[in-house]
């Protein structure tokens, strides 16, 4: 039997492995490092064995306690969803205008409103509800369809420009480019950016007010301001959903671009369309 290697410094007996003269010491674990370690075998074996942990082919052990995080959220969205079961009723049995007359009911409407909203019309709109190029901000109080409770309902239930739903809204600007030469096209942009601002060339905004009046104020408005029957937007102001300089309005009055909106009442159901279109009234924009 070889004898055991003490060593020299630390009177420490060693391992006897040894790596370039270099010996490793055996300092044993302490007994508490230990019996910890062995507690935490214990406790993950009985772990496993009581709560779901082993992966099967298209399932997992459930465990001797049957607990699932899934059944207990289940449980959790079912209380909630009890609790406001009155509220939602009573969202689907009164009218828009009642919802916003009573106060309580209002801000449930617009609570559970935004939490839609932020789901199904952030990514268009902007988690703000600013907009973006090609979509309104819903923030102001410049409505193509109109902004009482009741035409925002009608917009967010059925749509602009949908083709799955014939309530949709509908409304599509003519392409000028095949009405107006390449120069009357410039006046008229001319005359629109004159109404908020001054226009590059005068003479050329003095022309495109005789052919705005016989193409599009029919639409615009003689005044420029829109009509919200026709969804055709108000021209006066500083806010454009293609751009406001001259070349982006002369390029919009061309060859128009027509954004779509679905519809979201066959998705989303009556009672949260109602919800949508309080909180989108709450934003300050509303009429």
């Amino acid at each position: 039997m070889s004898e055991k290697h003490i060593d020299e410094t630390t009177g420490v007996e060693t391992t006897g492995h040894v790596w370039d003269g270099i010996r490793e010491l055996n300092n044993p674990l302490p007994r508490w490092w230990l019996w910890t370690f062995y507690l935490t075998v214990i406790w993950s074996v009985a772990y496993t064995i009581a709560y779901p942990a082993w992966p099967l082919i298209s399932s997992a052990t459930s465990g001797v306690l049957g607990y699932s995080s899934r059944a207990e959220l289940g449980k959790e969205l079912a209380a909630v969803e009890e609790g406001r079961a009155e509220l939602v009723a009573a969202v689907a049995d009164t009218s828009l205008e009642d919802i916003l007359a009573d106060q309580e009911l209002r801000r449930f409407a617009a609570s559970a409103g935004e939490a839609a909203y932020m789901v199904n019309c952030s990514q268009c709109h902007g988690s703000g509800a600013r907009g973006s190029a090609g979509y309104p901000n819903l923030n102001d109080d410049d409505w193509l369809w109109g902004g009482d409770i009741e035409a925002i309902y009608q917009t967010i239930a059925h749509g602009v420009r949908f083709d799955g739903d014939d309530a949709t809204r509908f409304s599509e600007m003519p392409a000028f480019g095949d009405i107006l030469s390449g120069e009357e096209v410039d006046q008229v942009a001319a005359y629109v950016f004159s109404l908020m601002g001054d226009p590059s060339d005068q003479a050329a905004a003095d022309a495109g007010a005789a052919l705005y009046a016989d193409n599009c104020a029919a639409c615009h408005g003689e005044d420029a301001k829109g009509l919200t029957e026709f969804g055709a937007p108000n021209l006066a102001d500083a806010i454009w959903f293609y751009g406001s300089d001259e070349r982006a309005i002369a390029a919009q009055i061309k060859n128009p671009a027509h954004g779509v909106m679905p519809g979201w009442q066959s998705r989303l159901g009556e009672v949260t369309v109602k919800q949508l279109a309080v909180y989108v009234h709450s934003l300050g924009g509303g009429e």
